[in-house]
């Protein structure tokens, strides 16, 4: 690894919380496990939606494709008017958006109004990540930033459980429309954020830019936001590679039942709740590249369990161990981005290089469905996934780190 960075001597308030810390976390959180729970809606009841419009599973799979290609628009649009306006307001008016979109999903009258809504939540969800996580940053107590940084990022597998444990309970008695009026519910975070939640310290005593400033200032950024685009491709390919078909190949290999395949996949997902806060507090002690390195080197070794175990109960145990580890990972990287990021673009860069990465990394789950059709489940799962780990390994070794970085500089 290169050598990090020394940080700089930290300022009194790295160590004391400000105002309205407690609340920013506890908005910033459920801010990106309800955006997740909103998207796993459409994931978990795709064949209902595809039944009602008479249309194939796969025209609905396209409006996932959607939602995930219209996130870096969210991400510059709202990212550039955090850097202008400030974190609070901006994030404000994306849980309003990205809420109405979602209510607005359940009146869906025909397939082509259902694509359309789906694009503009992606917008919104796009939005979401990179300025509630700049806001929760720039707030946070360096010596706890590791810790509340995966805190943070596992709200999104927290919105995965809910959106599963939603299915699970109601879809049968309500169908798949009412459920989408409970995603409405951020639009409440926004009274939290107005009362409890003032704006973040460090944007307010930074100069004030305009929008032309500010894209400026991150064309001069240009090879930091590669190297992260880069880097989160990398953690992406990594993390659609060891979800997002497991499921299928639970099926494939065991032949278990769809209430039985959700109930591992949500077992597995325990493990991200877990991994993310302690690799999240490990990276404060040890650094944010190296605990990521780490945890998905391990992952490499534990790749052969998790594909074939000769029995069930191994491949629990290893589904549970993989997502510990690389998801564990992931709740490095809203604490590693702020610290790279300069404040004057803290609020647009980090969130863009995040759904930039994602999209580059998309095909992951075709390139597997692909692999699956011309040799056994098994190796093509081991085959993807252990190439994505091996590639986030080397990735997390690579480029800077400024662990610990006053983020008022």
């Amino acid at each position: 690894m290169a050598p990090d960075s020394a940080a700089p001597a930290e300022s009194p308030r790295a160590s004391t919380p400000p105002a309205g810390y407690r609340f920013s976390v506890l908005t910033g959180y459920l801010g990106w496990a309800l955006d997740s729970f909103d998207f796993f809606l459409v994931v978990y009841c795709l064949t209902a939606i595809a039944a009602e419009f008479h249309r194939k599973d796969s025209d609905i799979a396209l409006a996932i494709t959607l939602t995930l290609a219209f996130r870096p628009l969210g991400a510059i649009l709202f990212g550039l008017l955090a850097d202008r306006f400030g974190r609070r307001l901006p994030l404000m008016i994306d849980l309003i958006f990205y809420s109405v979109v979602e209510i607005l999903t359940a009146f869906a009258p025909n397939y082509a109004a259902f694509l359309a809504l789906r694009a503009l939540f992606g917008i919104g969800l796009g939005g979401e990540w990179g300025v509630g996580a700049s806001l929760v940053m720039e707030k946070t107590p360096t010596a706890r930033r590791g810790l509340v940084s995966g805190l943070l990022q596992q709200g999104y597998a927290m919105g995965n459980l809910l959106a599963a444990g939603c299915y699970y309970f109601f879809f049968d008695k309500w169908g798949w429309r009412p459920l989408f009026f409970i995603g409405g519910l951020p639009a409440l975070l926004c009274l939290v954020i107005r009362l409890r939640v003032s704006e973040s310290e460090v944007w307010q005593v930074q100069k004030k830019r305009t929008v032309r400033e500010i894209l400026a200032e991150l064309y001069r950024h240009r090879t930091l936001l590669f190297s992260m685009i880069g880097l989160l491709a990398a953690l992406n390919l990594a993390g659609h590679a060891t979800v997002d078909m497991y499921p299928t190949f639970l099926q494939r290999k065991w032949n278990l039942l769809p209430t039985t395949r959700s109930a591992v996949s949500a077992l597995a997902l325990t493990g991200t709740l877990i991994g993310a806060l302690l690799i999240g507090y490990l990276s404060d002690r040890i650094g944010r590249r190296r605990s990521m390195a780490v945890a998905f080197g391990l992952a490499v070794l534990v790749v052969p369990l998790w594909a074939f175990a000769p029995t069930l109960a191994l491949t629990i145990a290893a589904a549970w161990v993989m997502q510990f580890l690389v998801q564990g990972a992931w709740g490095v990287i809203p604490a590693h981005l702020a610290e790279l990021a300069p404040s004057s673009v803290r609020g647009s860069l980090p969130g863009f290089a995040y759904q930039m990465g994602a999209l580059v990394s998309s095909a992951i789950v075709y390139i597997q469905a692909l692999a699956a059709e011309h040799m056994p489940y098994s190796n093509a799962m081991a085959i993807t996934a252990g190439t994505a780990l091996v590639l986030a390994t080397i990735a997390s070794c690579l480029g800077q780190e400024r662990k610990g970085r006053d983020l008022s500089e």
